[in-house]
């Protein structure tokens, strides 16, 4: 397997493609039915102890982790520490920001030096210096980061495409890599945490990229796949002549999965489209009908946490609080994610995936998207706290 399959998990590896003729069946238990319950007092814990794992076991020297793998890592575990309470000042963020501070180049790009994934890094590196930025010490860097991923973008700048291009709008993992939707949610997230807001002109070119994921043919997607899938989940791009990681649908359509559809209704909403939308109103309903906490629909348990911390992303973003399945069955979502990723907790404090598939073997990535969606999950918890 290439490294880019081993490290991102929106690059086609060859087995699936091959392999593949239908979407993964969902694995283990009714994924309706949801797990235990768990208390204020059993979230902290898991927190403190994913946060001692990083700290003890996981961070280099160089305040990096699984820095192997570039400092997309470091920045995903350093914003996760950061959204659940620690500080700029804390050892273990202020060491990873001295580490993702010696990443910032001349371009205003915030990678590793001959990276291919220039793009990628820098905007996951936006989010974590952005939620460091409490006095404003990254302000200039944030605006140069700002200004070289939208240089990055698919559109009429230096790639110089019309809107009627697949491409058009999209945000891949660098110069001339092609765009995708995990990508270009990234990018919109990026934009949005910095804060440009809808009406942003990046963020509505992106937008034009994100309808076109989408299993829906409307006014906003005529692609081809569009009305050969039509269920409104999303897929991971229509570029290359079109993938999904869930492959091929028998009539040459592709395949709808968990992970993206979730990317996909974030983006949207970040991007300006309300609850009303087709648009929005179908990437629900697929949701409603795949819910689950315990495999990443249609891809089983490939990049399953990849998955659990985009789920929780965009169903914040909605404001739901509850979300009722296509059976009725009403889910406080935040509760059950919370209580499914705690079951899985390590006994040293860390979360992995025994489906290694895009770097989901490796704890401190994993322990990174665990904190992440623990962070939306948290306000569940809150609440509790307060009503005792």
């Amino acid at each position: 397997m290439s490294s880019r399959s081993r490290l991102f998990p929106w690059v086609p590896s060859l087995v699936v493609l091959v392999v593949l003729t239908a979407p993964l069946p969902a694995l283990g238990a009714d994924r309706t039915s949801a797990p235990p319950q768990v208390d204020a007092t059993a979230f902290q814990q898991a927190v403190a102890r994913a946060i001692t794992f990083l700290e003890s076991k996981a961070q280099a020297p160089d305040g990096s982790f699984a820095a192997y793998a570039g400092p997309g890592v470091t920045a995903i575990v350093t914003t996760g520490i950061l959204r659940n309470g620690r500080g700029v000042n804390d050892p273990v963020v202020a060491k990873a920001l001295k580490y993702l501070e010696r990443m910032v180049r001349p371009s205003g790009g915030i990678h590793q030096a001959g990276t291919l994934y220039g793009n990628y890094e820098t905007c996951v590196a936006m989010m974590c210096f952005q939620a460091a930025n409490r006095d404003g010490r990254y302000d200039k860097l944030l605006k140069a980061a700002e200004a070289f991923v939208k240089r990055e973008q698919w559109d009429e700048g230096e790639k110089k495409l019309d809107r009627s291009d697949v491409r058009y709008g999209g945000a891949g993992y660098g110069k001339n890599e092609r765009p995708d939707l995990s990508n270009t949610q990234f990018f919109i997230e990026a934009l949005r945490t910095v804060g440009d807001g809808p009406d942003d002109p990046a963020i509505q070119k992106a937008l034009v990229f994100v309808s076109r994921c989408q299993n829906l043919e409307t006014e906003y997607n005529t692609t081809p796949f569009a009305a050969k899938n039509p269920d409104g989940g999303f897929y991971y791009t229509p570029a290359s002549g079109g993938v999904s990681m869930a492959d091929r649908t028998p009539n040459g359509g592709l395949w709808s999965y968990g992970s993206m559809t979730y990317a996909g209704l974030k983006s949207m909403i970040y991007a300006g489209v309300g609850p009303d939308d087709p648009r929005v109103k179908a990437a629900l309903e697929w949701i409603k009908k795949h819910y689950d906490v315990r495999t990443n629909p249609n891809m089983g348990s490939a990049g399953l946490y990849y998955y659990y911390h985009t789920f929780a992303k965009a169903l914040d973003a909605m404001k739901l609080d509850v979300i009722e399945d296509a059976n009725g069955v009403k889910h406080d979502w935040r509760s059950e994610l919370a209580a499914e990723l705690i079951r899985r907790q390590q006994p040293d404090g860390s979360w992995i995936n025994e489906n290694s598939r895009w770097l989901e073997g490796d704890p401190s990535l994993v322990t990174g998207y665990v904190l992440l969606t623990l962070s939306y999950c948290r306000p569940a918890f809150e609440k509790a706290a307060s009503n005792q």
